[in-house]
């Protein structure tokens, strides 16, 4: 079984080679090549995902030696947000996904009220899990190009009972 952990210093290329692997071939179908290296550039670079470890806003799931998931958090104003979840496509469907889910929020502070989860629109599996963990969908913010698939679905989930 695969231990999910918070990431450390040392992961940061193994996390940045999981994101070259496999984040580009899951999107390019959904949003394109282009917009598919756009994100591998942009948000799994060494730089980024140095600042976030450092942060102490990456968990990972490993086994044997081997990436199987990466998720990371964030904030958007005071709203706090997970950014990256992605499980390695063979660790589909076995659980892993809401085991990362639950990493990051263990790391959420205590008057944490909801988090919130964005999604391009094309990523209708993605969709579907995130429903199935308890997000309803917020809002839908158009892409900046019109493109519907790149359109960016925000979901929330409450964290405490009122």
């Amino acid at each position: 079984m695969a231990e999910v952990r918070a990431a450390e210093p040392e992961d940061v290329g193994a996390i940045r080679r999981f994101g070259e692997a496999h984040v580009r071939a899951h999107y390019a179908p959904l949003i394109g090549p282009a917009a598919a290296d756009a994100q591998v550039r942009d948000w799994w670079n060494e730089t980024h995902i140095g600042a976030a470890v450092a942060a102490g806003l990456v968990v990972v799931a490993e086994a044997d030696g081997e990436l199987l998931g990466v998720g990371q958090r964030g904030r958007s104003g005071a709203d706090h947000v997970v950014y990256k979840l992605y499980v390695h496509p063979r660790q589909r469907g076995h659980g892993l996904g809401p085991r990362l889910l639950e990493a990051l929020t263990a790391h959420l502070p205590a008057d944490a009220e909801r988090l919130y989860i964005e999604h391009f629109a094309a990523n209708e599996r993605a969709g579907a899990f995130y429903e199935r963990e308890g997000f309803a969908v917020d809002r839908i913010e158009p892409s900046a190009g019109g493109d519907p698939a790149l359109a960016v679905v925000w979901r929330a989930k409450p964290l405490v009972s009122v």
